[in-house]
C-alpha cells in the first residue's frame, strides 16, 4: 500500500489554544501536499516546565481543545490525523501524555499513553523527572489501518527496543515516534536511534519532533525524520522551529526488507546465565 505521510514540525509553547493555531495551518499545509497520513510532535498542546502552570490549563479528554480540533480537521481534511501527544488531565490529578489517532471520518481509532516516563539527570545540568507528574502508560497497541499497520510510541520509548519489536512481530510494518527530544540528546542521539529501530525491526519510522527554543525555557532538538526499513533517511527537516517534510511510503519496502534480512523469524529464545568467578583462571559451574 502506498501513501504519503507528513511530520510536522513545531515549537509549542504554554497556551494550548496559540498551539492549535500553529498545528492546523501546519496540518492543512501537509494535506494540501497530498498526506493522507500526518503526524504532530510529542506535547502538541502545550510545553510548560511549571507542572503548576501546566495544571492549570489541561481539560479531561472530552474537553480538550487540541482533541476536538483534530477531530474536526481530520473529518474535514479526510486524512488520518495522528496528534503524536498532548497533555491530559486525569482524575487523579496525574497527567497523560497522550496520542491521539483519528480517522478521515473525524473518529477517534485509538490512543496511546507514553509508556516509559523521562527520569533522567543529564551532563548539562538538566534535570527531568517525568514521573513526578505523569501517569506512565500500561498497553501497547498496533492500529491495522487501510494504509498499514501502525504502532505507536512517544520520544522517550525510542530507547526501548523490546517496544518497537514485540510491535513489529506483531504486524506493524510503520512506527510513530512523536517527540521533543532535549537539543544535547538529540545532537547525541536522535538519528542514529531512530534508524536502528527501522534497521532491527524492517519497518517504517515516522518522527514528528518538537524545535527550537520554548516559552518555558527549554530547547528542543527538531530535525523531524522519516525512515525507511533499510535505514535510509526519506525525508529531514532543519532546526528550524515549524515545518513539515513528506515522503512515499511503499509498506511493500516492509515484506522486501524483512525477506533479504528475517531476523524477527530468525529470533530465538535462550538462557541468561551469569558467570562468577571462583579464583585464578576458574569459573563457577
Amino acid at each position: 500500500m502506498s501513501f504519503k505521510a507528513a511530520a510536522v514540525q513545531m515549537c509549542s509553547g504554554v497556551d494550548p489554544a496559540r498551539n492549535v493555531e500553529t498545528m492546523a495551518k501546519l496540518v492543512r499545509e501537509a494535506a494540501a501536499q497530498g498526506a493522507t497520513y500526518i503526524q504532530t510532535p510529542e506535547m502538541t498542546g502545550a510545553i510548560q516546565r511549571d507542572r503548576a502552570g501546566l495544571r492549570s490549563v489541561l481539560k479531561d479528554e472530552a474537553n480538550d481543545i487540541v482533541v476536538c480540533e483534530a477531530s474536526a480537521l481530520a473529518g474535514e481534511l479526510g486524512v488520518y490525523l495522528h496528534i503524536g501527544s498532548t497533555p491530559i488531565a486525569l482524575s487523579d490529578g496525574k497527567i497523560a501524555n497522550r496520542g491521539f489517532l483519528f480517522g478521515p471520518d473525524g473518529v477517534k481509532i485509538c490512543d496511546y499513553d507514553k509508556i516509559h516516563m523521562f527520569d533522567v539527570d543529564l551532563e548539562n545540568g538538566e534535570s527531568w523527572r517525568e514521573s513526578a507528574a505523569y501517569r506512565p502508560g500500561t498497553t501497547a497497541r498496533v492500529a491495522d489501518l487501510a494504509f498499514g499497520k501502525l504502532g505507536f510510541s512517544i520520544c522517550y520509548d525510542v530507547r526501548f527496543p523490546e517496544l518497537f519489536r514485540q510491535q513489529a512481530v506483531a504486524g506493524a510494518e510503520i512506527m510513530s515516534v512523536p517527540a521533543a527530544f532535549t537539543k544535547q540528546t538529540g545532537e547525541a542521539h536522535w538519528e542514529i536511534l531512530l534508524r536502528a529501530r527501522a534497521i532491527e525491526n524492517g519497518l517504517f519510522v515516522i518522527a514528528a519532533a518538537q524545535a527550537g527554543k520554548h516559552e518555558d525555557g527549554r530547547e528542543t532538538f527538531g530535525h523531524s525524520m522519516i525512515v525507511d526499513p533499510w535505514g535510509s533517511v526519506l525525508a529531514e527537516a532543519g532546526p528550524a522551529r515549524e515545518g513539515v517534510i513528506i515522503a512515499d511510503i511503499d509498506t511493500a519496502a516492509v515484506h522486501g526488507a524483512r525477506a533479504k534480512i528475517p531476523n524477527l523469524k530468525n529470533a530465538r529464545s535462550f538462557v541468561l546465565d551469569e558467570v562468577t568467578p571462583t579464583g585464578k583462571g576458574g569459573v563457577a559451574a
